[in-house]
């Protein structure tokens, strides 16, 4: 059966090609085990395995079948229910283990109660001991194996220009490098030197870095949670985090500068010789200190610093057909479909073409790459759709309403003079007024 006709994760073909290496014995199978972490029996295993039935030795024999000792979902909610009970309170998995066996007939192993207590947050495992700080270590074996990856924050051009950064990349085991000056520390010009590592050499097994904030997020937990003991929340991946995982590198943290010492040192003999070097070429601006950089000091630096792996393995692993560097090496984010098959990214709508509407992606969620180049793509599972840029619907305005009439408001002597005491002293059988103020006067 052919490697293609096979449903093999990254990991197993990876591991297949480590198989194949012990095979042809381009390494023995102690290096095999080493970088498999495998014991040797098991590699031997592997490799007889694969002489007799192909490449689907790797690929597990129970994949798809259940365990005949799987616990009845029933049963792990039982016991779940019990151990967060205040009975069970502040109980360790070992307790835990034994109580539930001996007083309510559930037998679990104590790591089976472990991974249980720790998924709903009822036990936490405890920190390891400190250990010695800044121990030598011997270089790695193989060429490939650890990548350490760091940036230098410098005075490269003395004030004769812009300020600028140097991100480099070093292999342990031979001290070869690749290096660029970029005006800012970001993902993007992150991903972009490695880009040309991978095109270079390929995939290498790990990458040893500090915890800038491009390769881990942290997040600060509440103090709320701090005295309640609860874990802190997973920290999401970062968008180098992210591509390495789609490439299967393994990302190592370093806990001190000293833990990367070698990528120090490069930094070190680089702001000495390189900086030397620029001043006498009388170098002024990014493009030439780049030139000078990939043309006359890393040359020096393969010929004079970089020593021989203890092993002529080189553990990069290729590239394969489906690691679109384009594609991972990129800002990914996820939206949902709206129901005009329009999604929302950046401030902008972007419209999926008719052509490419399927079943199923309205209200979808899909994955959006904003390339380093500009360029938008939308995938939703494993293909690509076609989008376009629209424009935002005017908000449509408010019906104006039918004005009334203004009502007019009538002054005191609007409509003329009033008329309401006319021939007022006509009126009944008294004296009138011209002779009431003549009687009025007489008898005054």
């Amino acid at each position: 059966m052919q490697e293609g006709q096979l449903l093999m994760t990254q990991a197993e073909r990876d591991r297949l090609v480590t198989l194949r290496k012990a095979k042809k014995k381009v390494i023995t199978k102690a290096q095999a085990a080493e970088e498999l972490k495998l014991s040797l029996r098991q590699v031997k295993r592997l490799v007889a395995a694969l002489k007799k039935k192909g490449d689907k030795a790797v690929v597990h024999g129970l994949r798809g079948l259940q365990s005949n000792n799987r616990m009845d979902g029933a049963q792990k909610s039982q016991a779940l229910t019990l151990l967060k009970s205040e009975l069970y309170r502040g109980f360790g998995p070992t307790m835990a283990a034994e109580c539930l066996a001996k007083q309510h007939g559930i037998v679990v192993s104590r790591e089976t109660a472990r991974q249980w207590m720790m998924e709903e947050k009822l036990w936490r495992g405890r920190a390891r001991g400190n250990e010695p700080a800044h121990v030598w270590r011997e270089r790695r074996s193989r060429f490939g194996e650890l990548v350490q990856w760091d940036t230098s924050d410098h005075e490269w051009l003395e004030g004769r220009g812009p300020r600028f950064y140097l991100i480099a990349m070093i292999d342990d085991a031979t001290s070869r490098a690749i290096a660029q000056f970029v005006t800012h520390d970001s993902t993007e010009t992150n991903m972009g030197v490695l880009e040309q590592w991978l095109g270079r050499y390929g995939r290498m097994l790990a990458c040893y870095t500090d915890k800038a904030a491009m390769f881990q997020t942290a997040i600060q937990p509440r103090r709320q949670t701090e005295r309640e003991g609860k874990d802190r929340e997973p920290m999401p991946d970062t968008q180098i985090g992210r591509a390495l995982k789609e490439l299967n590198i393994v990302w190592i943290a370093a806990h001190s500068p000293q833990a990367k010492g070698r990528v120090e040192r490069f930094f070190g003999t680089a702001q000495d010789r390189l900086v030397k070097g620029i001043r006498l070429a009388g170098i002024k601006t990014l493009e030439e200190a780049n030139v000078y950089l990939k043309e006359e000091y890393l040359p020096w630096w393969e010929r004079h610093c970089t020593v021989r792996a203890a092993s002529s393995d080189d553990a990069h692993r290729s590239l394969e057909r489906h690691h679109d560097l384009a594609a991972i090496l990129c800002h990914v984010e996820t939206r949902t479909v709206k129901n005009g098959y329009v999604i929302e990214y950046a401030g902008k709508l972007y419209r999926i073409e008719r052509a490419d509407v399927r079943a199923g992606l309205r209200g979808a969620t899909v994955r959006v790459e904003e390339r380093r180049d500009g360029v938008i793509a939308v995938r939703f599972r494993d293909q690509y759709l076609r989008v376009l840029e629209c424009q935002r619907p005017e908000p449509a305005g408010e019906q104006s309403k039918p004005q009334r009439p203004a009502r007019e408001r009538k002054g005191p002597d609007a409509g003329g003079k009033s008329r309401w005491m006319k021939d007022f002293h006509l009126k009944g059988g008294g004296p009138s007024l011209k002779e009431a103020i003549a009687m009025s006067n007489a008898t005054s």
